[in-house]
């Protein structure tokens, strides 16, 4: 019995450090924030992207280098807004799959610490008997 309770508490400390994470801070909040910059970026880029798309291949373009704006050929301008595009597309997926993985680690611990739980119960009590009338 003692071990099923050290089993149960050993479970439940890492069901605890999964929801806190660092420093208290969630893990699963964290990846999720992330997620929201990144997609906060993606439909910038992608805003870019479609303003390019109308411009004639004459138009100047600038970049803005600290306090100066530097003249940009167009093609190096759109291949640097479709190469960040592509970034973060690839950074949205891991950090998805991060999410994926702390979810499902939560739910398997949860599970365990169930199933520890029904464990530790008194095996006697779903066999009461019951009064005759």
């Amino acid at each position: 019995m003692a071990e099923v309770q050290q089993r149960l508490q050993g479970l439940t400390t890492g069901y605890q450090n999964i929801q806190q994470g660092e420093l208290n801070k969630p893990q699963l909040q964290n990846y999720v924030n992330s997620r929201q910059k990144l997609e906060s970026q993606q439909q910038e880029n992608k805003a870019v992207q479609k303003e390019f798309s109308g411009l004639k291949d004459e138009a100047n373009i600038y970049k803005m280098v600290g306090p100066v704006l530097l003249k940009q050929d167009k093609t190096e301008a759109v291949l640097a807004v479709d190469g960040r595009l592509e970034y973060i597309e690839k950074e949205i997926k891991r950090v998805e799959k991060q999410i994926k993985d702390v979810e499902d680690k939560s739910d398997e611990l949860r599970a365990q610490i169930m199933q520890a739980q029904s464990e530790s119960q008194p095996q006697g009590q779903g066999a009461q008997p019951q009064a005759v009338a």
